[in-house]
């Protein structure tokens, strides 16, 4: 027998988002915005572990998630591309709604080409050695240094500053010049007391 659907209402509005990488994130970062953007009344809270490459920095991102959990009792969402095979069943333990992009989706496309994939972390198709892409890595990490007024340092670097009010894409449309433009993009937010100090 089917279970009966929960009210939208009963449902929590907020909930703390976890990316997961062996890398800097980007990817997983990237997919979980596109997913969570069909759900605009969800608030969010958003936990960047990047460059998850071991099995102790695999348990330490376990521990984090799962006290998270504890502390909201809530599952939080995480949105993984771990492609170690071990590293990423360690996520799976997690007290979390976990999704693993390669998981979802290499394992259907080995079947479908007949062939197995190399698994390897960071890998690009044909391009991994171009400057193009060498430029566009310098520019995803000028961005995330500089996403939400973290930085001021080597703004004179930056290609575009982005200024606005908070939770108005600022972040999503710094990293998209970055990893499709290869653009140096940092960002500011506007509080009151900037406005304040305007008048």
């Amino acid at each position: 027998m089917t279970e009966p659907a929960i009210p939208t209402s009963a449902k929590p509005k907020q909930r703390t988002v976890f990316y997961v990488s062996d890398g800097t994130g980007i990817t997983a970062e990237g997919f979980g915005h596109s997913l969570l953007a069909q759900f605009e009344k969800l608030l969010i809270r958003e936990v960047r572990l990047p460059f998850i490459d071991s099995m102790a920095k695999a348990q330490e991102a376990l521990e984090k998630i799962n006290r998270c959990s504890e502390v909201e009792s809530t599952r939080p969402l995480v949105f993984s591309t771990l492609v170690n095979p071990e590293i990423a069943a360690v996520m799976r333990d997690a007290n979390a709604f976990v999704i693993n992009l390669f998981a979802s989706f290499v394992a259907p496309l080995e079947q479908e080409l007949d062939m197995k994939s190399t698994h390897t972390i960071g890998r690009l198709h044909n391009v991994a050695d171009s400057q193009q892409y060498k430029n566009r890595i310098e520019a995803i990490n000028f961005s995330l240094a500089h996403d939400d007024g973290q930085s001021s340092a080597n703004l004179k670097d930056a290609d575009v500053i982005l200024v606005g009010v908070s939770r108005s894409g600022k972040t999503p449309t710094s990293l998209y010049l970055a990893m499709q433009h290869g653009l140096k993009a940092a960002n500011y937010p506007l509080i009151p007391e900037d406005f304040e100090r305007k008048k």
